[in-house]
């Protein structure tokens, strides 16, 4: 199995809220899942967790930065891609704090335009009374170790 590192986002506007975008998998091996996940993806070959951090966020949300900040998680999954490959994933987190929530998809590419169907800003209490899945699993450890919310998320 193939290892995949990956830089995830977890972006929180000046309201407190955080970004996540809804992957709905309409065709493929993953047809039929829908979930809410943080924004990021893999590394390029050559390119730190950190370059990557700053280059997924430009390219999903728009947004520059010169830097994302400090690593606040990481962890290792098992997960499967949309091309059907399972990959184990050495996932790295950035907290990002950001002013201006507005969200541009121009740099989006043709695979995102189909599986990313929309985003939101989610509010601790959103996060809370949630039904539909949540990317990770244990988003809401990982937010209580940022300080971000509590852990009853």
């Amino acid at each position: 199995m193939r290892d995949r590192p990956s830089s995830r986002l977890l972006i929180v506007n000046r309201d407190n809220r955080l970004l996540l975008f809804k992957f709905d998998h309409k065709q493929g091996p993953l047809a039929g899942q829908c979930f809410w996940g943080t924004p990021g993806g893999g590394l390029e070959p050559g390119e730190s967790y950190e370059d990557a951090a700053i280059r997924e966020l430009l390219e999903e949300t728009g947004i520059a930065v010169l830097s994302p900040g400090p690593q606040v998680f990481q962890q290792t999954v098992v997960l499967q891609l949309p091309d059907g490959e399972t990959v184990t994933g050495d996932e790295r987190f950035f907290l990002i704090r950001i002013e201006e929530a507005a969200i541009s998809r121009d740099r989006w590419t043709e695979l995102e335009r189909q599986m990313m169907t929309d985003y939101h800003w989610w509010s601790e209490s959103e996060l809370r009374a949630r039904t539909e899945q949540v990317w990770p699993d244990d988003l809401a450890r990982i937010l209580a170790l940022t300080g971000m919310t509590p852990a009853s998320v």
